[in-house]
């Protein structure tokens, strides 16, 4: 018989920007949770990735001047790289503009539609677009998006609606006889009161008022709206298509174990998700977990706050290891978690320096000081029973609490032990011990506990801080480094010699590493890939703008849509022609206070010569020119 399967996967990132540390929180427990469970022996499938279509994407990459595919090509980069940064051991990696996924979708799309869940009509409301979400007036707060705050669009167009109400019997039906389904409780309370009791609204699944999206196949003016589009993604990965005979993978590892997401997307995964999947006839997850959010302080982070950090920076300035111990300790389980600079210094010397660290460098030490690095054998003694059952009870928590997702008290267990095995050291006084040659024995044996302790909690610290618990192994030469090692105190070998003792995490100096980080906060951002259109100062400097009276004008003999001007610019007059004659008939121009590029080579316009350019703004319907609102004296520069 084969290996249990477990299915894991996170939200797929928005490539809309560089995700900051409370978007990494994710992939960095969602990968403890997944090399935990390879650790206990089980078949792990780690999906994660991105999604890249929809309105605001479209605007981001116009804005850049670039192509949506460009854009997100660069983001989804950036994303790839901070998860690899942070040590995630993903399996697959999808991207929602992949080819496969992309046919799959419209597959999906093609199948509702034919089974007559998914239906054509208008819709009129509100929307938001950084969210990504349709409101009726009455779910806006203080006429603004209820999720995010921001400001709402009216919307009117032709979409695509999914019958939602068609399923909300059986969804309903499902969460109650499913108790674990919806993680934490109070997540699931929310789900079920405030959206299925008052009942579901009908859906829209497709857009016409953006092209940056997977296209209707049957219906091509339509592109199939996110949540069709990324929320398949969790099945795509594993090759389905309706159209196709069910894939291997999907065969195997269908229906996801858990789907880790934040809190503030969980109505997409615990109420459009199963109802797409019911329509598809596929099993539903077993469980959806809703993670809390880790705030600033007590802050949301926002670029516009300020209070933004980014993962690549806090691994810079304290290392991968210690910032994925911060993040995995520091966020409660149900309750949002905070992050500041001065309590990350705070937590990486209580816990990284002087517990940890602390415990196995001066353990290290002690065996090539008094025994030449070779591990002696061991011996019964006072204190040692009380430490062999916290280090078998460390395990046996650890395992239980990481079952539940609940990494912060899985680290307070491994912190309980490492607590532990100092307070041992007090107790027994090994540099007591060394200075009586009669006491040898026992020296040996304590510092072969300690050493045993300490191989227990790199054991345990593998899903959580991976390179750290690699560095404890080598320094402690320890060869049986499995999680089912650990249900016996003693799988240390006598004999074997411990390496170099390293110190892991040098303690810091609060006031120092704040200056430190100060001054990286002050470094020049990072290049980023500028719209090839983009001038410099100096290139704008070299445009004369300059405040212009007409003082005569007429129409260019033989062409009605030209005027040419004669036009007073301090102590020269310039002669220009322009095409405004449609919107300013000749005599509504004479006299008006005109902005003028004053510094273009002269060219020959119908045969007329003309010295220079009238600023003007036109929408194909009207013109207007750039006028002054106040008496300015002609020849004036602008700029």
């Amino acid at each position: 018989m084969g290996k249990e399967k477990f299915y894991i996967t996170t939200a797929i990132a928005y490539t809309s920007r560089k995700p900051h540390i409370g978007n990494t929180f994710e992939i960095v427990f969602t990968d403890a949770i997944a090399r935990f469970k390879k650790q206990m022996g089980y078949d792990v499938f780690f999906l994660t990735g991105t999604d890249e279509h929809g309105q605001k994407i479209q605007e981001e990459a116009e804005k850049a001047g670039i192509t949506p595919k460009q854009y997100v090509d660069n983001v989804a980069g950036e994303i790839k790289r901070i998860w690899d940064l942070m040590g995630a051991d993903y399996d697959k990696f999808i991207r929602t503009t992949d080819d496969y996924h992309e046919l799959s979708v419209q597959h999906i799309f093609k199948k509702l539609y034919d089974q007559g869940d998914i239906y054509k009509s208008e819709y009129e409301g509100w929307y938001c677009v950084p969210c990504e979400s349709f409101f009726t007036e009455t779910q806006l707060v203080d006429g603004c998006c209820p999720d995010c705050g921001r400001p709402v669009k009216k919307t009117k167009e032709e979409a695509y609606f999914f019958k939602m109400s068609k399923y909300q019997d059986a969804l309903m039906k499902h969460i109650e006889e499913n108790p674990e389904f919806i993680q934490p409780e109070s997540r699931k309370k929310e789900m079920v009161n405030n959206f299925l009791k008052p009942g579901l609204q009908d859906l829209c699944v497709s857009r016409t008022s953006f092209t940056w999206g997977v296209p209707v196949e049957f219906d091509p003016g339509h592109v199939i709206y996110v949540w069709v589009d990324a929320l398949s993604n969790y099945i795509n990965a594993l090759g389905y298509d309706p159209e196709k005979e069910p894939s291997e993978l999907m065969k195997k590892y269908w229906p996801a174990d858990v789907h880790i997401i934040g809190k503030d997307i969980l109505r997409f995964h615990t109420i459009y998700w199963p109802i797409f999947l019911m329509a598809l006839d596929l099993p539903l997850p077993k469980q959806v977990f809703g993670h809390p959010w880790l705030l600033s302080g007590t802050d949301k982070m926002s670029k516009s706050k300020g209070n933004v950090m980014y993962a690549d920076d806090l691994s810079e300035l304290f290392g991968v290891d210690a910032i994925r111990y911060y993040l995995l300790k520091e966020m409660p389980y149900a309750q949002d978690g905070t992050i500041t600079y001065e309590n990350i210094i705070s937590r990486y010397n209580a816990d990284l320096a002087n517990t940890i660290g602390n415990l196995i460098n001066r353990t290290v030490s002690m065996v090539n000081k008094y025994f030449d690095g070779v591990i002696q054998e061991e011996c019964v003694g006072e204190f040692d029973d009380e430490l062999k059952a916290t280090a078998i009870l460390a395990a046996k928590n650890v395992t239980a609490k990481m079952n539940e997702y609940k990494t912060s008290d899985a680290l307070e267990e491994i912190m309980i032990l490492a607590r532990r095995s100092n307070k041992y050291i007090d107790e027994t006084m090994p540099w007591a011990l060394a200075k009586d040659e009669s006491q040898r024995t026992r020296l040996g044996g304590v510092l072969y506990n300690l050493v045993e302790s300490i191989r227990f909690i790199a054991v345990l610290l593998q899903p959580f801080m991976p390179e750290t618990a690699k560095s404890i192994f080598t320094q402690i030469n320890a060869e049986d480094t499995a999680w089912d090692s650990l249900d016996t105190f003693g799988k240390t070998k006598a004999g074997d010699k411990v390496g170099t003792a390293t110190p892991l995490f040098q303690r810091l100096d609060e006031a120092k590493k704040m200056e430190e980080i100060e001054a990286s906060l002050l470094k020049p951002a990072e290049e980023v890939k500028e719209p090839e259109n983009l001038i410099s100062i100096e290139d704008f400097a070299k445009v004369e703008i300059k405040v212009g009276k007409v003082l005569e004008s007429k129409y260019v003999e033989g062409a009605d849509k030209l005027l040419v001007s004669k036009i007073k610019v301090g102590n020269e007059v310039k002669q220009i022609v322009s095409g405004i004659a449609k919107f300013y008939p000749p005599e509504e121009f004479v006299g008006k206070n005109v902005a003028v590029v004053t510094n273009l080579k002269p060219v020959k316009l119908r045969g007329v010569l003309s010295e220079g350019m009238i600023l003007a703004a036109s929408d194909k319907k009207n013109l207007s020119l750039l006028t002054l609102d106040k008496e300015i004296a002609d020849g004036t520069s602008i700029g």
